[in-house]
């Protein structure tokens, strides 16, 4: 016999368990069915693991360059055992906060896998064993993406790690080899770096971070080879395997020929899969793209009337607070009668390399490639006052503005803080001010907020 609900997520990431509560909260009845770890991979494998770490990096980072400052200590060694202990605790008490959350919203957490066997009939295979069967009005589909594992011959052969594992190392490697220059590969290239790696960074492209501009991308990595890290661009892999004293051997193509690469371990950061394959979306008839990504409309529904996906299930911007502005629409079109849409919604990021670097908007490269008449701010971060006092000058700062009307229509901030600089941008942007209201506006001195007069001076 089908039990029977008002409303089931699969999956408890971070648009899934809002969204349930908000219906429990309302008087429907809830259930969240969770094969894993309640918090999703923000919260378990994502951002509060991974910037934790970084933070650590950063104070190994400082205390390498203390005497910079005037200020002489000894040797540094990190203990990455205590790093991974920290980031465990920390990890703990969010997933707790959201299983709590859970409990006292009066949803009924279900442990298990979920597969469909219907448009209308959910199997979930208990972990504590047995299965159920649930059926419901409206189904929301929250499982997300996992790492995924390239095509390479030989990799099936060679321990690897990937953004999961790595953050469960106890020891730091001798030489990471890191597949992949987007910003997974960059996070945890130059984390481990500071941790006291040597690393070889891997990229099949022309650039690292293939969304932004091409002097974004050149300053990420001039920043990241001034810090010691070995950057290969157009560069692809060709082969892996283990060595004789248990080494990693990655054979690379490159413009100056083919070359092996000898490490202690790889990291594959070539990109993230969705995990809708594992629900048996067939039997539902619910449409996904080539790369299995769950196809939705501006309302984040699927083809299947009842059935949402949200989060990097649906193919979307792979961020948390993407994830969370999907539970957004549906709680206010789903509960309230609204009608909101992921139109035109703008996509902040942050990529957490040191310095940041802070995106919003259109870049140089998007805008132009629209046909937009646009004008282009940009400074070096040794332009600001409040960098050079802090002995952080590295990076740029980047603005493109509507020739015609003023209007901000992106920006991007490599440098320090460059998330929340970023931020304060987006502020004026959603507010729609023009770039003089930046530029003739009084920023208190010396912070970093006041750059924003010198750049959008430069128009």
């Amino acid at each position: 016999m089908s039990e029977q609900y008002d409303l089931i997520v699969i999956g408890a990431g971070q648009a899934g368990v809002p969204l349930a509560t908000a219906f429990a909260a309302a008087g429907r009845k809830t259930a969240i069915v969770e094969a894993n770890h309640v918090g999703g991979t923000c919260v378990n494998e994502g951002c509060t693991p991974t910037k934790t770490m970084v933070a650590s990096a950063r104070v190994a980072y400082l205390a390498r360059r203390a005497a910079d400052y005037g200020v002489h200590t000894g040797p540094v060694h990190v203990d990455l055992e205590v790093v991974r202990r920290r980031k465990r605790e920390i990890v703990n008490v969010w997933r707790g906060g959201s299983e709590r959350r859970i409990e006292q919203g009066g949803v009924e957490l279900i442990r298990g896998e979920a597969r469909f066997l219907s448009a209308e009939t959910i199997s979930v295979k208990l972990n504590s064993g047995g299965n159920r069967e649930l059926r419901a009005d409206t189904v929301v589909i929250n499982v997300g993406a996992r790492p995924a594992a390239p095509d390479l011959p030989g990799l099936a052969e060679v321990p690897f790690l990937d953004s999961t594992s790595i953050m469960e190392l106890d020891q730091v490697p001798e030489h990471l080899l890191v597949l992949g220059g987007g910003y997974i590969g960059l996070e945890f290239g130059q984390m481990f770096q500071r941790f006291g790696s040597r690393v070889t960074i891997v990229q099949r492209g022309e650039r690292l971070l293939a969304r932004e501009d091409g002097d974004i991308a050149d300053a990420v990595a001039a920043i990241l080879r001034e810090d010691g890290i070995e950057v290969l661009l157009n560069s692809s892999a060709k082969q892996v395997s283990r060595g004789d004293d248990g080494s990693v051997q990655l054979t690379i193509a490159t413009p100056d020929g083919e070359r092996t690469l000898e490490g202690s371990h790889l990291l594959v950061a070539a990109g993230r899969t969705s995990n809708g394959d594992r629900l048996n979306l067939a039997a539902a008839g619910i449409t996904t793209d080539r790369r299995g990504n769950i196809v939705v409309d501006e309302r984040l529904a699927t083809n299947v009337p009842g059935i949402y996906a949200v989060g990097d299930v649906n193919g979307g911007p792979a961020f948390t607070h993407i994830s969370y502005d999907d539970f957004r629409i549906l709680k206010a079109n789903l509960l309230e009668g609204g009608a909101q849409t992921t139109k035109d919604r703008l996509v902040p990021y942050v990529v957490f390399i040191d310095p940041q670097l802070g995106r919003v908007g259109l870049s140089e490269e998007e805008a132009r490639k629209q046909g937009l008449n646009v004008n282009i701010a940009a400074i070096p971060m040794n332009y600001v006052a409040r960098a050079l006092e802090v002995d952080e000058p590295r990076g740029i700062m980047k603005a493109v503005v509507d020739a015609e009307n003023g209007k901000i229509l992106g920006f991007t901030m490599l440098g320090i803080e460059g998330g929340e600089i970023m931020s304060a941008v987006q502020l004026a942007m959603q507010g729609g001010l023009p770039y003089t209201a930046l530029r003739d506006g009084v920023f208190a001195h010396p912070t970093l907020a006041e750059a924003l007069n010198t750049l959008f001076g430069t128009i």
